[in-house]
């Protein structure tokens, strides 16, 4: 593991960079918004009619935090398949209430209410911001508008051990509602408390505060991403869990410019929540674009599902590295490595989308591409986690395999991966794309 080839480095940097430009899922949506207008592709709007031609690239985003780009194919008649790799933009995390200012004991602080499943513990401590998005009134309505807060803006302290003697025995419990609100700055009373956070916000805006309506904001880490260990193999970052994936699968696209079959990637919000909303996984917006492909390329209702018999969907999402503090907490025969190719997830009771003749794909896509896979199935006696491939795979009738890059710390506010691993995937989803 001494030597790390360049091109690895490279395209680790760029994710990191990605992911540090990325602090909410609508910024994650505008910067990979960015790189594919970069890139030649045209953007869609699902109000509008569609105008389609094989051989050039599209992209079409809903609410802001889900986006969808696709290559039409060169071969691209009635019928032939689709090639599709999906990941959400969404990470577990703490999102602010609507009135999220209040004054308690001369402070100023912010009400949150936890999205996902995030590792509460690894919030406390952190150079905490804010960063999502702001709607304005406007004379004809409203706006909205991204917002980030580059600075160190809010905290969560730790109480000290002193008054928490057995905090590394029982580990650190946080009380949802009591112990989670964050400290932002002096208030004496719930006016000022609003009109600090109000401020900030129209400050950083340029607006008049009145203009404010609402916001969807989340707190996140400052720290930027970073290499590390002996040989800095392995990277460390926030939103890795699942944005690797979805840098993974843009740059995979971008990459592929005569693909055979029509190239997509789907990237959707509401994930780590259940993907149950307009932007999730589990609304129409997947449908949608397929359909309106159909129609703009004069399909007809028979040819659109036999192009959907003819596909191929890929589920990318960060995937569980062994931890060798933790031996007890693996399948014993089933210990995938950091930087030892991607991971094939398979579930029994169908948690992921994988089956013996999808594995059996990829395992050749990644054979085509020269790059090491392996195989991970969960502990029985723990519950195992899931991803949009069942969601899709259920609602399209799709052929469909859950992957993922190995990982440490899932779900903390850093996670680590390895170097290779990100090189690996982004090589087998070419080969997929290519055909």
């Amino acid at each position: 593991m001494s030597s790390i080839p360049q091109q690895a480095r490279d395209q680790a940097q760029r994710l990191l960079d990605f992911v540090d430009n990325s602090p909410s899922p609508w910024h994650a949506v505008a910067s990979i918004e960015s790189t594919l207008l970069a890139h030649g592709f045209a953007r869609l709007e699902e109000d509008e009619p569609w105008r389609l031609s094989p051989g050039n690239a599209y992209y079409v985003c809903r609410d802001a935090s889900s986006i969808i780009a696709f290559r039409v194919g060169a071969e691209a008649q009635a019928g032939m398949g689709f090639t599709i790799v999906g990941a959400h933009t969404d990470s577990p995390g703490l999102r602010l209430k609507p009135n999220t200012a209040f004054s308690s004991d001369g402070l100023a602080r912010l009400g949150v209410e936890v999205y996902g499943g995030p590792i509460l513990a690894t919030f406390a401590d952190r150079d905490l911001s804010l960063a999502g998005r702001v709607n304005l009134r406007t004379d004809e309505g409203f706006e909205s508008r991204l917002v980030r807060f580059d600075q160190a803006l809010a905290r969560l302290p730790n109480l000290a051990i002193h008054m928490n003697r057995e905090v590394n025995e029982q580990g650190l419990k946080l009380h949802k509602q009591n112990e989670l609100p964050l400290i932002l700055t002096f208030a004496d009373n719930a006016g000022d408390a609003v009109a600090a956070f109000k401020g900030l916000l129209a400050d950083r805006l340029g607006v008049d505060a009145g203009r404010i309506l609402n916001w969807e904001l989340n707190a996140y880490d400052t720290q930027k991403g970073t290499f590390w260990g002996a040989h800095q193999e392995f990277i460390a970052d926030s939103q890795l869990d699942n944005l690797a994936s979805c840098h993974a699968a843009i740059t995979a696209l971008v990459e592929t410019h005569e693909p055979r079959l029509t190239a997509m990637c789907a990237l959707f919000d509401h994930e780590e929540v259940g993907s149950e909303s307009t932007a999730g996984a589990g609304g129409s917006f997947i449908a949608d674009v397929i359909a309106r492909i159909a129609l703009s390329l004069g399909w007809g209702q028979e040819s659109q599902l036999t192009a959907l018999a003819r596909s191929f969907f890929i589920s990318a999402d960060m995937a569980h590295a062994y931890h060798p503090n933790f031996p007890n907490a693996y399948e014993p025969a089933h210990k995938v490595m950091v930087n030892a190719g991607p991971v094939i997830k398979i579930n029994a009771n169908q948690r992921y989308s994988s089956n013996a003749d999808t594995a059996a794909r990829f395992m050749m896509l990644c054979e085509k591409a020269g790059v090491p896979y392996q195989q991970y199935a969960h502990r029985t006696d723990l519950g195992c986690g899931s991803t949009i491939g069942p969601i899709i795979a259920s609602s399209l009738g799709i052929s469909s395999v859950d992957v993922g890059c190995p990982m440490w710390a899932m779900h903390s506010i850093r996670e680590s991966a390895g170097v290779l691993d990100h090189q690996a995937m982004i090589a087998v989803l070419r080969q997929a794309f290519a055909g």
